[in-house]
């Protein structure tokens, strides 16, 4: 039994029944390279049943601290069923994209039993036509709390159920699993009790190392060699949200991605992906004739996890807020801008430190965190309270190299992430095999049409791409010599 860090709590203390914070994704597998060709649903569930000794999130369950005292404990689940967790379904006919992305997410809007283990897997056959991807392929769903893993140690979760082949064999566990008992109201009650002794000299010791660094902060505002967002728009996103979701996606090559990011000097793959969806917003919002003539802001999460705790559960991350210049018609032009606001965001959140976040949250009262996240929607203080940002976007590079799940390589990812109440739109971005896939989840009311932004998307990447690399590749065949000798024509001969 281990306690949850204030962080890791506080994505289950702003849940709401509209707001179930669990992240994910939508993978899609082709079983014509598994062992005969097909995979049952017997050998899925065996499959996960072997390696579950590779993620403890897997088997582990909350036990609460009564009147949430304090934080949270996870337990290893005395009653775990892998059969509750990995669930079998099948898309109607036609089973194209459309429909994939409607069942998707139905499946991501239903809050996880906070009574099992934080997570379940949906296997979804009958995807005969979507385009691009293999007959006879399936689906794969993915749920897990926020509170049990961030995008990092998400990716070690995604390896547990990932080869490098589709015959590989799993490692035996080190040690035989052992379940545990539910610990009495009055035994975490005295645990929280033991710890309350220390929490002052932690705090002492939070305000020693958060005190110089709020300085260089207040210092870097003052000579403006800082600079935070101001002036945020609101939008559409910037709502009460609803209990529904929509999702779609898009795939990119990522060599043009890459290409895109070459081709202008200091810019990243990150600020090619951010320039893409603030171009894509830009065109959605300009057809709702809603286009703000400021930039929107986006959240950016980053990674705190330092090396050695690369594979550990829970959170350790900070964010930036970095405006995604959608104010910017010219695609090039857009790109150069969000490569500056970025490297201005980076410089204000290392100068803050990375983990001052996660160490503050450890002293947010348990009880208080519920009462303002209840507060803040049955007051209205979300149409009342000025935006900090318009949307998340959050990149989780991944392997570069084929992966094979129940024996059946995987053709293509997409993210899946939470949206709250005042942040209706969550743009995950996944790498994998040569490609790079921008998806969004939003609520519904929202985005009614995500087809549309979709498009969007497409639009914002191919103008972006006919901006840096058609354009090098017209100038450079423009001043490229011809190999051609000209034939120089014989002279006329006089007329006699």
């Amino acid at each position: 039994m281990h306690q949850l860090s204030g962080m890791d709590s506080s994505f289950l203390y702003l849940e709401t029944g509209n707001t179930p914070m669990h992240i994910g994704s939508l993978a899609i597998y082709d079983q014509s390279t598994a062992p005969g060709g097909k995979v049952t649903f017997k050998e899925i569930l065996k499959f996960f049943g072997e390696r579950l000794h590779k993620a403890r999130a897997f088997r582990q369950r909350l036990a609460r601290v009564p009147l949430s005292l304090d934080h949270p404990y996870w337990i290893e689940d005395p009653d775990f069923d892998l059969e509750f967790h990995v669930r079998h379904i099948a898309l109607p006919a036609p089973g194209d994209w459309r429909q994939l992305c409607i069942q998707a997410a139905r499946l991501h809007a239903r809050p996880l039993d906070r009574n099992k283990p934080l997570w379940e897997a949906y296997v979804i056959e009958g995807l005969d036509n979507v385009e691009g991807v293999p007959k006879g392929s399936f689906a794969l769903v993915t749920k897990i709390h926020h509170a049990a893993i961030d995008g990092v140690s998400g990716a070690e979760i995604s390896a547990a159920i990932h080869d490098l082949s589709p015959d590989a064999e799993v490692d035996e566990p080190d040690k035989p699993w052992v379940a545990e008992r539910m610990p009495t109201g009055v035994e975490l009650l005295t645990r929280s009790a033991a710890k309350s002794v220390g929490a002052p000299m932690k705090l002492g010791k939070l305000l020693y190392r958060s005190v110089p660094q709020l300085g260089k902060v207040v210092a870097g505002l003052a000579t403006k060699q800082l600079k935070i967002p101001t002036k945020v728009p609101r939008t559409r996103f910037n709502a009460e949200v609803s209990p529904h979701r929509v999702f779609t996606g898009r795939s990119f090559d990522l060599n043009d991605v890459k290409a895109i990011k070459n081709s202008q000097e200091g810019t990243t793959v990150n600020d090619v992906v951010v320039s893409i969806c603030g171009g894509a917003l830009r065109y959605y919002l300009e057809d709702k004739n809603e286009l703000p003539s400021e930039s929107l802001v986006a959240m950016a999460p980053m990674s705190a996890r330092p090396p050695d705790k690369k594979k550990s559960a829970g959170n350790l991350v900070t964010a930036m807020s970095l405006p995604i210049r959608s104010d910017i018609a010219d695609p090039l032009e857009r790109l150069l801008a969000v490569s500056k606001e970025s490297t201005q965001a980076k410089k204000l959140t290392y100068t803050m430190g990375p983990h001052l976040a996660a160490d503050a949250a450890e002293f947010l009262p348990s009880t208080v965190s519920g009462l303002l996240a209840r507060t803040y929607v049955g007051w209205g203080m979300v149409d009342r309270v000025p935006p900090i940002v318009n949307t998340i976007i959050t990149n989780v590079p991944g392997p570069n190299i084929p992966l094979y799940s129940m024996g059946s390589k995987m053709v293509a990812t997409y993210g899946l992430g939470p949206v709250v109440h005042g942040l209706g739109l969550f743009q995950p971005v996944l790498s994998y095999n040569d490609t790079i896939t921008i998806s969004a989840v939003a609520d519904r009311e929202m985005m009614p049409d995500p087809a549309f932004y979709g498009e969007c998307l497409e639009r914002s990447f191919n103008e972006l791409k006919a901006a840096t690399i058609g354009a090098a590749t017209r100038k450079s065949a423009k001043s490229k010599p011809s190999n051609v000798k000209k034939i120089r024509k014989a002279p006329r001969a006089k007329a006699s």
